[in-house]
């Protein structure tokens, strides 16, 4: 196994591990915000779903490095690498912007009010769309393309379930609707 492959695979490892810190951070504030009211909407697939999805773009990346052994091309993980550095700040903005709010489960808003800035100025799903991004290049930086390909096909089938469960509990509330209807689900200016 060459240095790269060791230090792809330490890369992935850090991202489950931020994966699991953030799962805890979702947790502590799901527990809050469940004491104050909110209910959590049942998810029959959607969460089993990404969770899934998440783990198998992460090891199906590690295994096509190690046993197909994908080469390091130096422009694309520098390009991959910038994307992902990209996604991950936006997905902590919107977590700094959700701040006890943020969870990864759906939750009937109650009295949390409506979070129209930081990135949600400009899309109603800024955390998705970065999610998205960052598991296409997760697998590129280490050219793992079958592991992006089947993981982004995938994904988009699971991200289509959740984010419909999720707008049918958002756009029911008419404040919602008002402040956050109109704007794209994803890219501004499109859709």
């Amino acid at each position: 196994m060459g240095l790269s492959q060791i230090a792809y695979l330490i890369l992935l490892l850090a991202v489950a591990g931020l994966r699991l810190i953030e799962l805890r951070v979702s947790r502590r504030n799901q527990q809050r915000l469940l004491a104050q009211g909110a209910q959590q909407v049942p998810e029959p697939s959607a969460f089993g779903g990404m969770v899934a999805l998440h783990t198998g773009i992460l090891l199906g990346s590690a295994a096509e490095v190690v046993f197909l052994s994908r080469p390091l091309v130096a422009a694309l993980a520098i390009a991959m690498a910038v994307v992902l550095v990209a996604t991950n700040a936006v997905r902590w903005w919107v977590i700094h912007t959700l701040a006890g709010r943020w969870s990864v489960c759906v939750l009937t808003p109650s009295q949390m009010g409506i979070v129209s800035g930081g990135p949600f100025r400009f899309v109603r799903h800024p955390n998705y769309a970065a999610v998205f991004v960052e598991m296409l290049a997760i697998p590129l930086l280490h050219t793992a393309w079958l592991a992006a390909l089947a993981g982004a096909v995938v994904h988009v089938f699971v991200l289509r379930v959740r984010i419909q469960l999720e707008e049918s509990v958002l756009m029911a509330n008419v404040e919602y609707q008002a402040a956050m209807g109109a704007k794209p689900r994803f890219v501004p200016g499109l859709f």
